[in-house]
């Protein structure tokens, strides 16, 4: 038996209809969870570090931060280049060096660093702007925008934050811009030194008195001894996993540098940077996507 034609366009069309119905629903949904975080974000800013790993998949976390601009937040992008400097460093037949989870920076590999990190702030720059937003590129050298002093003479040309002056970042969000930063610091006689960036962005949160710092980098976040993810911690819980061991590695800066900001900042983020609109995630829903301190 056939099925007339008139019957099977309606019913493909009632299928069409039933389908968008569906998705407008979804939408309205999305719409009314995310609501009350946008208006909590409003006016509000946001310093997010991208991780030097992460930068490989960027383009999502670009976007989020684009329409996080377009919403009213201030985001204010700080990024590091690590493995890009290493590339560099081997290339040039330098063997990269770390202490601590610091790189030991002479007066050649600082050469490197500030080549390979304006190199990613123009990128980082260009990218943000084929996505529709607008940036501007800067170094803690621009403005005099960070202040530090040399950590240790081991760890040569290295310094830690002293002083942040947020004039120019504030200015460039007022009027709209991304400030995207790069984390090269002046000492006290006007030279430059080479900042871990997640220090750098602590810092910044600090004194820009951020209502929010996040960090993407290449783990979902905090996790504990049987690698689940611990999905909120106070500032308490993370000092005693700093204490037992638990937090371990790399994200022992990160941790040290999220209780820093706490100072000032009222929740401090760990996602993971590989994953597709995590900040979206992580900001605009109830279930979030990584670890929260606060």
């Amino acid at each position: 038996m056939t099925t007339p034609l008139g019957s099977a366009t309606s019913s493909v069309e009632d299928m069409a209809a039933a389908s968008r119905v569906a998705r407008h629903a979804v939408i309205a949904q999305v719409l009314k969870e995310a609501q009350p975080y946008i208006e909590q974000l409003r006016g509000k800013t946001l310093v997010i570090k991208l991780g030097g790993s992460a930068l490989d998949s960027q383009l999502e976390a670009l976007e989020d931060i684009v329409w996080l601009r377009g919403l009213g937040a201030r985001p204010v992008l700080v990024h590091g280049g690590g493995p890009e400097i290493n590339g560099w460093l081997y290339r040039l037949g330098i063997q990269p060096r770390f202490e601590q989870g610091l790189r030991v920076t002479d007066a050649g590999t600082l050469e490197v660093v500030r080549m390979v990190l304006g190199k990613v702030n123009g990128d980082l720059v260009r990218q943000v702007g084929r996505l529709g937003g607008r940036a501007v590129g800067l170094s803690g050298l621009d403005g005099q925008l960070l202040r530090a002093h040399q950590i240790t003479p081991q760890l040569g040309l290295v310094g830690a934050v002293t002083e942040v002056v947020p004039g120019p970042i504030e200015v460039l969000s007022a009027a709209g811009f991304i400030p995207v930063i790069a984390p090269i610091a002046l000492d006290e006689s006007d030279e430059p030194l080479n900042v871990n960036a997640d220090d750098a962005a602590a810092d910044l949160a600090r004194g820009l008195h951020a209502a929010k710092l996040l960090y993407l980098s290449d783990v979902p976040g905090i996790l504990d001894r049987e690698s689940h993810l611990l999905s909120e911690l106070t500032r308490h819980q993370v000092q005693e996993l700093l204490v037992d061991g638990t937090i371990s590695g790399g994200m022992v800066p990160k941790a040290r540098a999220c209780l820093r900001a706490l100072d000032t900042t009222e929740r401090v983020h760990i996602v993971d940077g590989r994953e597709p609109h995590v900040l979206i995630r992580e900001l605009l829903t109830h279930e979030g996507a990584g670890t929260m301190i606060t």
